[in-house]
């Protein structure tokens, strides 16, 4: 069965058979459109998928839209209407197809659609897929076909005034984020009018694909092959639905096969005229031995060809071939009592496994949809499994993701919790806007249930929360009206389509939410950051983020996190020489979030030296630095915190089964939360991750002058381990002494203690060290041999750590079998050691270390052809000690 299982991995999604073309024509009106503004002083050629900011770019009427202030400059282009125009020619055979209908898979948004100078539809919402039938429209010759856009920004701002019975808040964001106002009142990515950490660049233009379809008895819109497993009578089967399109009734016999495990059903049916979701179940063979789809790092992600046909009754000709993947998995969120502790549960699992779920946000890639290509989403998303990610939340404010990006997460083993597109505000709920909404969601849960990656459907960011803490100072009076809203809105709509569409999966209302509790309160829970309960967002900016009692002991963390800024080489191509100060201008107006830059320095400030240099440039790319090394230690303390609470309660809190910081990747080069610049480098905090996010890792923490270190373990199986410890003096690279404890049994899936002691009788029994003098890396081991990372303790600040020298380290690339390596030379201890080679695009083997050792060698992984020279003359290499 392995050609079928290849076949399958060649073929995607959908298919169809030659023998079907008859019956079938497609004809993709991609490619070069003609492009115009309102009062034509603009004409260009225009690209289909596209917008009309790329268009502007790619003919040289703007220059980069990310470059300086151009997000201001540039503002007049979503003020603008605008008109998409394509002229094509369809053959006789195509017109004399029984139905030919015009289909579009993304308008962004707000426009109305002539062919031949009638009208034949409009649209309003980014997130649905609109067809037209058209066949008595389509002339022999010349065929023009035209899409006139309304701004955004206007659309949404009449939508606003229309609304006069009351207001539904924010009007607008707040004024550090330079945007555009009542992003609420229009389906659209959310964050295209402006957010905390991205651009306002409301965008206009035909994003995804347009074709012509043209058939005689019907066409297959959707299908997906959702997997269930029935515990009682330990059977697996798929739930297969087939979204058809038929001209008339139409009587058929359906095959479908998954034939690797020997399991196959006929059925007779019959296609009703129009529209209609037929579904199908498929038992399969008790007796085929089921590999089932696992979480990276939890086993393998294994799929099988599932195959469907359509024969016209009594073994008629073929109407339908086409072939899928399914995957097998089962998916649970538990909610239920925890022993010595009010409140409930909140985890997932998978297959029956209890599963830590490790991970991060993901935001919109590019403020361009059609400028997120698969390398860019391929870049990304391996980088998240390099960092021994298994999880990723797509966040409620931006796009749902092309259908490349779930096949990959499928493919690399990435849970997906999955927002519905509504972030931080309230909504209207007019019958139009729930209508369109209601479309958007049944489309979006048909197109992307088949992928077993999608573990949660959640109907909002932070709305709950909004609400509930009166973000948007609703009078007590009030309130009641927009909780109706809210519940009319995702409850009554919402998770009602959803537990219709797909009984797969689980359904939260909001995020973060008290889950099971909030809904024991009407949807809105008293307080939706209860950490007894549910999932919690936690930001604190002032508070000293090395101090782990500052964080909240939650079930499950679904966003936490702290800004830096990007590298030197990512500012680079979009600033000029004057920008290049921490109190620029450019500086200042990449910064959307409220005192963020001041917030970055205060933090770094509690525990390093703030750079001095005076050199102003140095300065500079000294403080990005700086700002890098701040955000990793901040997002390692406080993601550790979450990895050994997950066996423990204390004080009622605890058992934590999920740390998904905020956020993974970047949408222009701006400080922001991200682990990731945009353009793929690493920051320190990604390299961080690979650690804190390993399968096998040691926790090391004070409390009351103790130290303890945890083994934290996400294996299936058993280990024993001990904890190695080292004491260093800052001023010396030969430890000063090593101790071992006792091995002790740390069972699959836990966070166990198995050092504690106290500080001052560790330092006592280790030569002449003290809190400012020395500080501590530990391992794990096992009879093998060490097991994870090495970890690092500091026992003071490193601004008050005595005996810090400048390590003087110098580096050597020499080209290998794999590709370049780096060999460092340091002459004492040298904290968070950064590698950089500028604008070389690549990525280091480990970066952002601490050196305890005389030397040491990097790898470093090229992403296009260059040098040893070149990289040679490119390398940086910065340590704490060299700024200040």
């Amino acid at each position: 069965m392995l050609g079928v299982s290849l076949l399958c991995l060649f073929l995607g999604v959908l298919s169809g058979s030659s023998s079907e073309t008859e019956r079938h024509q497609t004809l993709s009106l991609e490619g070069k459109w003609r492009l115009s503004n309102s009062n034509e002083s603009l004409s260009l050629p225009a690209d289909v998928p596209g917008c009309v900011h790329s268009a502007l770019q790619q003919q040289g009427y703007i220059k980069d839209p990310y470059f300086r202030f151009n997000d201001l400059s540039y503002r007049w282009i979503a003020l603008d209407n605008w008109t998409y125009t394509t002229t094509f020619t369809v053959s006789a055979q195509l017109r004399a197809k029984q139905e030919v209908l015009l289909i579009f898979d993304g308008v962004d948004t707000i426009a109305s659609i002539w062919l031949n100078g009638v009208v034949v539809g409009n649209t309003d919402n980014m997130f649905r897929r609109y067809d037209f039938p058209v066949r008595d429209l389509l002339k022999d010759g010349d065929n023009v076909l035209k899409v006139s856009f309304m701004s955004p920004v206007y659309y949404a701002s009449e939508r606003r005034k229309a609304h006069s019975a009351y207001r539904v808040p924010p009007e607008c964001p707040p004024d550090v984020q330079k945007g555009e106002c009542h992003v609420n009142f229009i389906r659209k990515e959310q964050s295209s009018f402006s957010w905390d950490w991205g651009p306002s660049f409301p965008t206009m233009g035909l994003w995804k694909g347009v074709q012509l379809e043209a058939f005689d008895v019907l066409q297959l819109i959707q299908i997906s092959s959702v997997a269930l497993y029935n515990v009682s009578v330990s059977q697996w089967r798929v739930q297969v639905e087939l979204l058809v399109d038929a001209v008339q009734t139409t009587n058929g016999e359906v095959t479908f096969s998954v034939p690797e495990l020997v399991s196959e059903r006929t059925a007779q049916t019959q296609f009703l005229p129009g529209k209609t979701k037929n579904s199908f179940t498929l038992h399969i063979n008790t007796s085929s031995q089921v590999k089932l789809w696992w979480p990276n790092g939890h086993g393998e992600q294994p799929f099988y060809c599932f195959t469907v046909t359509v024969r016209g009754s009594q073994g008629g000709s073929l109407i339908l071939n086409t072939e899928s993947k399914v995957y097998f998995r089962t998916v649970e969120l538990v909610q239920e009592p925890v022993v010595g502790s009010p409140g409930l549960s909140f985890y997932f699992r998978i297959n029956g496994k209890p599963v830590f779920l490790k991970g991060s946000n993901w935001i919109p890639a590019h403020s361009f949809q059609d400028q997120v290509t698969p390398a860019v989403l391929k870049n990304l998303l391996q980088s998240a499994v390099d960092a021994n990610m298994n999880a990723l939340r797509v966040w409620g404010g931006g796009v749902y993701e092309q259908d490349l990006f779930y096949s990959l997460c499928d493919e690399m083993g990435i849970m997906v919790w999955q927002d519905f597109m509504f972030a931080c505000a309230m909504y209207p709920t007019e019958t139009d806007f729930i209508q369109s909404v209601r479309e958007e969601v049944i489309q979006q849960v048909r197109r992307l249930k088949s992928h077993p990656s999608i573990i949660i459907w959640s109907g909002n960011n932070e709305n709950e929360a909004a609400l509930a803490t009166n973000w948007f100072d609703i009078p007590v009076s009030q309130k009641p009206t927009y909780v109706k809203d809210y519940v009319t809105l995702y409850v009554n709509n919402i998770r009602a389509i959803v537990q219709e569409e797909d009984q797969s999966r689980p359904f939260l209302v909001s995020s973060p939410t008290n889950g099971a509790e909030s809904e024991q309160q009407g949807w809105v829970a008293a307080n939706p950051y209860d950490p007894h309960y549910g999932d919690t967002h936690f930001y604190s900016y002032i508070l000293d983020c090395w101090d782990w009692r500052t964080f909240p002991r939650t079930r499950f963390a679904s966003e936490y996190g702290f800004q830096s800024w990007p590298s030197f080489s990512t500012l680079q191509p979009v600033s000029i020489p004057e920008d290049w100060s921490y109190s620029s201008n450019f500086t200042s107006h990449r910064q959307h979030h409220a005192d963020g830059n001041q917030q970055m320095l205060q933090q770094a400030a509690l525990h390093f030296h703030l750079p001095n240099s005076t050199d102003p440039l140095k300065r500079f790319t000294d403080t990005l630095y700086l700002t890098q090394v701040m955000q990793a230690q901040c997002v390692k303390a406080q993601t550790e915190f979450y990895r050994r609470s997950q066996s423990e309660i204390i004080e009622g809190k605890g058992q934590t089964m999920g740390a998904l910081y905020w956020q993974l990747n970047d949408i222009w080069q701006a400080p922001s939360w991200s682990s990731i610049e945009f353009g793929g480098k690493w920051k320190m905090l990604h390299h961080f991750a690979q650690s804190f996010f390993a399968a096998v890792l040691p926790v090391g923490f004070e409390d009351d002058d103790t130290l303890f270190i945890y083994a934290v373990s996400d294996l299936s199986h058993d280990l024993k381990l001990r904890a190695a410890v080292s004491v260093y003096s800052w001023s010396d690279l030969d430890p000063v002494c090593t101790l071992k404890s006792d091995l002790v049994l740390v069972p699959g899936g836990s966070a166990v203690v198995i050092f504690k002691q106290p500080v001052s009788a560790l330092l006592a029994g280790c030569g002449h060290c003290t809190r400012l003098t020395c500080l501590l890396t530990f391992h794990l081991e096992d009879s093998d041999g060490q097991q994870g990372p090495t970890n690092h303790h500091f026992l003071c600040s490193p601004k008050d750590a005595q005996g810090l020298q400048r390590p003087n380290i110098t580096a050597k690339v020499q080209e290998d079998k794999t590709g370049y390596a780096v060999t460092l030379l340091s002459s004492s201890v040298a904290p968070f050691v950064w590698l950089d080679v500028g604008n070389i695009p690549g990525r280091f083997s480990s970066n952002g270390f601490l050196m305890v050792s005389r030397n040491r060698t990097v790898s470093f992984n090229a992403w296009r052809p260059t040098s040893v020279s070149e990289l040679s003359k490119s390398l940086t290499v910065t340590s704490l000690r060299d700024v200040y």
